[in-house]
């Protein structure tokens, strides 16, 4: 298996030798995907145990490299990878497995159809730093069970981590070549991924991104999967339990540094609970404890990249230079860092500040007093993005009529972000979001390619509106119409059609 990394600065020595990667890759590939869901399995299996076996050293990894706290990095990446290897492993084969589809038209009753599944073949991840295991791990799993082979690029800024994922898949022993990583300029690895013909591009990061990404695409037809990101609502309903719901709300917002592209950014509450709800955000999150190298007892650890910190300032800024306050912040514990922004929350917001427009990336959570639930559905759709939502209630089946109301691709009730790590529900949005979907069986299917197999039940000689064309056959597929409606009188019609259609499909057509 390879495992060393490309990292070429000219663009025409490395598009070559992604070139030559891909080509490696496919002849791999070909000898994978005629393997057995049992023998794929027995690979994924190898890399959970490892995983589980070596999961301090992964937390650690995950710590240095992005300065996430250990437990974010525990619960959020490592676990989640584990049970990925679980799922993906043991119901692959049952999702992708072919199935029969019954016909929809009684007068092609000698037809038989089934769906198929089929390896793309070479596919190309291109991941984040944000989440640098899990996110791509997850879609290596679901491109080898679907029998294809992966080339992955992580980003430059969680080198440790990529090696980390290089050992992962080498504890799975796959077969030479089934499995590479490169790295270099992104623009560069992308151009040498659509030159030389990768099957699909699955890429987790910017819309800006995203959409050159498209605009590449097109050039080939490439297809893609895009996960771009969010600005994720939470509505809090008149009769929500606001322990729980204040609790969820501080997780949601600033877990991971708030550096999850379905964390909470925007928070809308029913003003007959406002005050007393602010109250409790306001009083945990004073409680929260933010610092670098302090050990376990910390609740937020720094930001990833000195641009992403930029960027959160500057939107905090900006807001409170537009009458925005700060209702609380988190405590610093240990020494000062450069890459420590305290948990904050802003009152007094609107939408017409970026930091409720745009995705802040950053442990920062706007709250807004509403009238009632319209108006929270309302302001929670008056958005660029539709990935992730919550609604908390105390009643299931209002949070459900309200989240069917939310324009998201996951809605959860009285939880946030908690489906990412559950391997079967399927992951993705729309609008600014992205398009496509990773994880559960959508996932999957992601990953092939649907072939429908259509023959006929008895050994026909034609098809009833082959040639040669008459009256007769006009009539009868006239029949057809009466049938397929139940038009008054289509069963005085039964006998005749039948005859014709035994006449015409099972006997030969004597030509002159």
């Amino acid at each position: 298996m390879t495992t060393e990394h490309l990292s070429l600065d000219r663009s025409v020595e490395l598009s070559a030798a992604i070139g030559e990667r891909i080509s490696r890759a496919r002849d791999a590939q070909r000898k994978w995907a005629p393997s057995s869901f049992a023998k794929r399995r027995a690979h994924i299996f190898k890399m959970r145990d490892y995983i589980v076996a070596n999961s301090d050293y992964l937390v650690e990894t995950l710590h240095q490299d992005t300065a996430k706290t250990r437990l974010d990095a525990l619960a959020d990446e490592v676990l989640p990878c584990a049970f990925a290897c679980n799922w993906y492993a043991r119901e692959a084969e049952r999702v992708l497995a072919k199935r029969s589809v019954k016909t929809s038209i009684g007068v092609m009753f000698n037809k038989k159809s089934q769906i198929h599944r089929l390896p793309l073949g070479v596919v190309g991840v291109i991941s984040p730093w944000n989440y640098p295991l899990t996110i791509p791990f997850g879609e290596i799993v679901m491109g080898l069970m679907a029998g294809n082979a992966i080339i992955l690029r992580c980003s430059e800024v969680t080198p440790q981590v990529s090696s980390a994922i290089d050992a992962i898949v080498a504890a799975g022993e796959l077969p030479e070549n089934l499995y590479q990583r490169v790295s270099g300029e992104g623009a560069k690895v992308v151009d040498g991924f659509f030159k030389h013909g990768i099957d699909k591009l699955f890429f987790t990061g910017s819309v800006q991104v995203g959409k050159e990404l498209m605009r590449q695409a097109a050039e080939t037809l490439t297809p893609l999967s895009l996960e771009l990101g969010g600005n994720d609502p939470m509505l809090v309903l008149d009769d929500a339990d606001l322990e729980r719901a204040s609790n969820g709300a501080l997780w949601g917002a600033f877990q991971n540094g708030g550096q999850t592209c379905a964390g909470i950014e925007r928070l809308y509450v029913d003003e007959s609970v406002y005050d007393d709800f602010l109250a409790l955000v306001c009083r945990k999150t004073r409680a929260l404890r933010h610092g670098l190298d302090v050990g376990f007892n910390v609740d937020i650890g720094g930001i990833t990249t000195a641009k992403q910190l930029a960027i959160i300032r500057a939107q905090v800024e900006a807001a409170l230079a537009d009458g925005a306050q700060v209702a609380a912040q988190s405590q610093l514990v240990g020494a000062n860092s450069d890459k420590l922004f305290p948990a904050t929350v802003l009152v007094g917001v609107n939408h017409s500040m970026e930091v409720m427009r745009e995705e802040t990336f950053g442990p920062v959570l706007g709250i807004m007093k509403v009238r009632n639930e319209k108006e929270a559905i309302a302001m929670a759709n008056d958005s660029n993005y539709a990935l992730s939502s919550s609604v908390w209630t105390r009643d299931n089946e209002r949070g459900k009529r309200v989240a069917m109301a939310v324009a998201a691709g996951v809605s959860t009730i009285n939880d946030h972000t908690i489906t990412h790590a559950l391997s079967e529900t399927p992951w993705g949005g729309w609008k600014h979001s992205g398009i496509g979907r990773t994880h559960g069986e959508e996932g999957l299917y992601e990953m092939t390619h649907c072939k429908v197999i259509n023959w006929d039940r008895l050994p026909a000689k034609r098809n009833l509106f082959w040639y040669p064309a008459d009256k007769e056959a006009y009539v009868n597929l006239q029949r057809v119409v009466k049938f397929s409606t139940k038009t008054k009188g289509y069963l005085n019609d039964t006998g005749k059609f039948l005859s014709y259609a035994a006449k015409k499909m099972f006997s030969s057509w004597e030509v002159p």
